[in-house]
């Protein structure tokens, strides 16, 4: 009952909310010096990067990104584990969008779980339809290869920066630096403290093939 209650309000509320943030995008469109976003951000706010939900971009919607990005295109792109909720015609949408809306120098830094992961227990939780936290939502359990398959048809080149291989072992060069904080990961999870991978991502950074 509670629940339903809380979508009937923001229901009510979500034109409101577009508005909000379609002002805070003009005068961050007025104050930064690239631009650079998240997707499907939720509750995420980093300093310099504007936050984003499927309210305000819905990121297979073409219209959406024309109405934000027609003046000034993107620099960065961050998505950390978006792309497990979205199915594959949504996902290849997504990415002509990103491409025709971002600029030659786009670095765009995806995480989702990561399907080559050694653990049973992590796939468990991770895999479509898993006993994990939002994994009844999952549709898709990807590799590297697979990810990079998906952008690289687009005219992206792919560059994995914490993965998994085919022979179960782990890779990993990801820093925080100014591509997209990812928690998720090796370095900034809890769950790996005593220095073992328990919970990482596959994450790559894709940029355009010029």
């Amino acid at each position: 009952m509670y629940k339903r209650f809380k979508q009937f309000v923001y229901k009510r509320l979500v034109p409101f909310i577009r508005l909000w943030k379609y002002i805070y995008w003009l005068f961050y469109l007025k104050t930064s010096d690239e631009i650079k976003i998240i997707v499907g951000a939720a509750d995420t706010k980093y300093e310099g990067w504007f936050a984003t939900d499927i309210d305000t971009l819905d990121v297979t919607n073409k219209e959406h990104f024309q109405k934000y990005f027609k003046k000034r295109k993107i620099s960065k792109i961050l998505a950390e584990h978006v792309l497990e909720h979205l199915t594959t015609e949504q996902i290849n949408r997504m990415i002509e969008n990103f491409y025709e809306f971002s600029d030659n120098n786009i670095n765009i830094r995806i995480a989702v779980p990561d399907g080559n992961h050694e653990d049973k227990n992590y796939i468990g939780s991770v895999k479509p339809g898993g006993n994990g936290l939002g994994a009844d939502d999952h549709k898709h359990l990807f590799t590297y290869t697979s990810l990079s398959d998906l952008f690289e048809k687009y005219g992206f080149i792919a560059k994995p920066i914490e993965y998994w291989d085919d022979n179960k072992i782990f890779h990993t060069s990801y820093q925080n630096d100014d591509k997209g904080f990812v928690y998720r990961c090796f370095l900034n999870d809890k769950r790996n403290s005593n220095g073992k991978p328990v919970y990482t991502s596959l994450i790559i950074d894709f940029t355009k093939k010029l």
